[in-house]
């Protein structure tokens, strides 16, 4: 039996299971069942909190920031290895702080170890602010066909440590139009998948202005 937290951050909730030493093995099928919502208990992602020094891919974040005492193993939850997570990042800091195994008083910083490598965390009076590092074009800029939308949009493959493309839309009432309970498709699609955001500028030179 494995003791668990379910965590919620900004439309992402994920299972949280502290593992402090690395003595859990967790494999893909036991993370897609936990995952699963209707026979599982349900969520985005499974966060397991373990030491950097408990985990081999903790090694290069220890190098990174020798402070980076606590290690994000992310998995998404077809039990896929994931290099990073805005939102679960700042859900695996609150899950520290409650759970007493760090602090972060107000205004200071925390760095947390990951994949895509030290990532610190901000605690604020209303919540948890992430810096997500440098970002820069990955070269992957696929295309992107989504439900709502009348034609397919090119996308500009971006790299934060973990994939994104980014497709631009014309107008507020195309954001509306999009049907995202259903996946959009990549074409060609990137072998470790992408986060897919679509966005609109109201001041960009190709929206319509009244």
């Amino acid at each position: 039996m494995v003791a668990f937290t379910k965590g919620h951050g900004t439309g992402n909730d994920f299972v949280i299971i502290a593992d402090p030493d690395g003595s859990l093995d967790l494999n893909a099928e036991q993370v897609a069942a936990l995952c699963d919502r209707h026979f599982g208990v349900g969520g985005d992602g499974v966060l397991r909190v373990v030491r950097s020094a408990a985990i081999a891919d903790g090694a290069a974040a220890l190098a990174e920031e020798p402070a980076a005492e606590w290690f994000m193993d992310y998995r998404n939850a077809d039990g896929s290895i994931a290099e990073m997570c805005g939102n679960g990042i700042r859900v695996f800091a609150h899950y520290l702080v409650r759970s007493g195994l760090a602090t972060i008083e107000p205004g200071s910083t925390l760095p947390i170890g990951t994949r895509a490598g030290v990532r610190d965390v901000t605690r604020s009076e209303t919540g948890y602010q992430v810096d997500l590092g440098l970002w820069k074009l990955s070269g992957d800029d696929p295309l992107v066909t989504a439900g709502g939308l009348a034609v397919t949009r090119p996308g500009l493959g971006i790299d934060l440590g973990n994939p994104h493309v980014v497709v631009a839309l014309a107008s507020d009432a195309e954001l509306a139009s999009l049907e995202l309970h259903r996946t959009p498709d990549l074409e060609p699609a990137l072998p470790a998948g992408a986060n897919i955001e679509f966005v609109w500028f109201p001041e960009s030179p190709w929206c319509e202005t009244a």
